[in-house]
């Protein structure tokens, strides 16, 4: 009888970006804390796409993250002396160019590293138009697999998405193919986790006030040991600061997604089959992921100018503050209405931060926030400008603002399209300059949504409740996707998972977030997880680079939902 051959070696990789903008120090911190095989690092975002392409009309040979490179001029020589692979979707818009300055950076520090990108993303020209500034193809890991496997030390892409990352140095490791769907799922739920850094590790973290301050103030980044069957350990390296635990992992699962199929170019994913464990401190097994094959349609997101926007904050300070926003809001419409060009779009938020009797001026004011819009900068620049300081003597008592209007600032909208896989040339550019076309995925399906899963049983009628915040019970996390909002919500025992499943329904979610009660609002059940996903369509307007509301990345709609009260078994609390 032939004895199979010994299974591949974990592969353990680190995150060390989780934005365009992350801790410098991140990738030294990851290259000397522990082993690694692979470092990855994410530095694209929707926003993020807006302002690189911003920066190409600028200089044409930019379009890249340049915090990248100066980390590599720092670390190139490091990852090479420990033999540590680098893939990073540092490249933007401009993934050959970037190649092409780490080729320059490598030989100037007499490091030598093969240098790889991949390419093929790049829509732009297919979709012309007005304002249009960027068109990218969510890409999949194949063609980073196809660089790893020919040797690539250093591998930059432009837009994929965030789990190709992982994906394409899993599938280079083990050996999988396109239709190991299962394992190409778990790699895209490790990837997932990974990929916002420090939110894994107890960033941002609902529940922080649960562990030693200290802990938490310098959290390290996370660490997946990825196993040749798809099953992870997410944790971090010894030493560092933050925690790892259920909770952590939970949270950054449901960061930005929203039903039980995880659509993407290399798998849907079924984040119903997500089984977590804690298998020691700062250690947690993911493991039971099924995958399915990948959508037909790969993704694209596109990146347009939208106009101009321009703002002003009144202060509204002691008594009367809605007869003194009315009064001022009055005043200002009727100066816009008069002007050469009235604004487009106008919209107004009272923000009622002001309390009775209040010790300082601060905590007695109110803000009432203008925001105005239109395709003419002189409409939200001059106009608005014009109108608001002309009133500094004539309007409510107490009249300030906390910043005259400027001249109105350039912002984007972020739209997403889909097109076949087919019209895509997903291509790997190896370091000696070779390309490697990179096939579409051979067996595609259509993702439909899951069927809603058994409830469990509700708790027994007639316990006593007490009025309470859900946050005592619930944690939380929310982010954007284009115009909506995702808030994922999760609990930590049973007993608390058979109230929420029952009592945060849609009604009660509007309910409890006003903002949402217009809106189209979507649950989803994920009992694996003790979980609830809620998706809110067109909270966010155009996106986050549109500024449409107070917080235009829907970061705090989490907290302000656990900041909310409703009656609950004090069982529970």
């Amino acid at each position: 009888m032939t004895t199979p051959p010994p299974a591949p070696r974990p592969l353990r990789l680190g995150n060390a970006s989780g934005f365009y903008g992350d801790r410098f120090d991140a990738m030294r911190e990851m290259l000397t804390g522990g082993p690694l095989d692979v470092l990855t690092g994410d530095y694209l975002a929707e926003l993020t796409m807006l302002i690189l392409g911003r920066d190409r009309l600028k200089n044409p040979a930019g379009g890249y993250a340049r915090t990248f490179l100066r980390q590599l001029e720092e670390c190139l020589g490091l990852a090479h002396e420990r033999g540590v692979r680098i893939v990073a979707n540092a490249g933007g818009l401009n993934p050959a160019g970037l190649a092409g300055a780490v080729r320059e950076l490598a030989g100037r520090l007499g490091v030598p590293v093969r240098v790889a990108h991949v390419e093929g993303d790049d829509l732009t020209a297919r979709h012309p138009g007005p304002g249009h500034l960027a068109a990218h193809a969510y890409l999949g890991g194949g063609g980073i697999a196809a660089c790893l496997r020919e040797g690539a030390d250093i591998v930059v892409t432009g837009r994929v998405t965030d789990a190709a990352l992982v994906t394409g140095p899993a599938a280079a490791h083990f050996g999988w193919a396109p239709d190991d769907h299962d394992r190409l799922a778990g790699a895209v739920v490790a990837g997932h986790v990974l990929e916002c850094g420090t939110q894994a590790t107890g960033g941002n973290h609902s529940f922080f006030t649960e562990h030693d301050p200290a802990r938490l103030q310098h959290p390290g980044f996370p660490v997946a040991e990825l196993h040749e069957d798809g099953t992870s350990v997410i944790t971090k390296h010894d030493g560092t600061g933050g925690v790892v635990d259920l909770g952590t992992v939970t949270a950054q699962l449901l960061y930005e997604t929203s039903g039980a199929r995880y659509a993407g170019p290399d798998v849907t994913a079924r984040l119903d089959t997500v089984r977590l464990t804690r298998e020691g401190p700062d250690r947690v097994r993911v493991e039971g992921v099924r995958g399915e094959a990948p959508p037909p349609t790969l993704k694209v997101g596109l990146n347009r100018l939208g106009g101009f926007r321009s703002e002003v904050v009144f202060v509204l300070t002691g008594l009367d503050i809605e007869a003194k926003a009315a009064f001022v809001r009055a005043q200002m419409e009727s100066a816009l209405a008069a002007a050469k060009s009235r604004p487009a779009d106008i919209r107004w938020d009272l923000a009622r931060t002001d309390h009775p009797d209040a010790p300082t001026e601060e905590t007695a004011s109110a803000l009432l926030r203008l925001v105005v819009r239109d395709p003419d900068q002189e409409a939200v620049g001059r106009a608005l400008g014009a109108a608001a300081v002309e009133l500094a003597l004539g309007s409510y008592p107490g009249f300030h603002v906390l910043a005259p209007p400027g001249k109105g600032a350039p912002y984007g909208v972020f739209e997403d399209l889909y097109v076949p896989r087919a019209e895509v040339d997903h291509v790997a550019v190896l370091h000696d300059g070779r390309r490697i076309r990179v096939a579409p995925a051979a067996g595609t399906l259509v993702p439909e949504p899951a069927g809603e899963p058994p409830l469990p049983e509700p708790l027994p009628a007639g316990s006593p409740v007490r009025r309470a915040p859900l946050g005592l019970v619930a944690g939380a996390r929310s982010g954007d996707k284009g115009g909506n909002a995702n808030v994922g919500v999760w609990v930590r025992t049973d007993d608390a998972w058979r109230w929420l499943a029952h009592t945060l329904t849609v009604d009660r979610f509007r309910e409890l977030l006003p903002e949402s009660a217009g809106l189209t609002v979507v649950r989803h059940v994920l009992p694996n997880l003790r979980a609830l996903n809620f998706v809110v369509e067109g909270i966010l307007g155009e996106g986050v680079a549109a500024q449409h509301r107070f917080d235009p990345q829907a970061k705090a709609l989490g907290e302000w939902l656990r900041s909310r009260h409703l009656d609950i078994p004090e069982v529970l609390l």
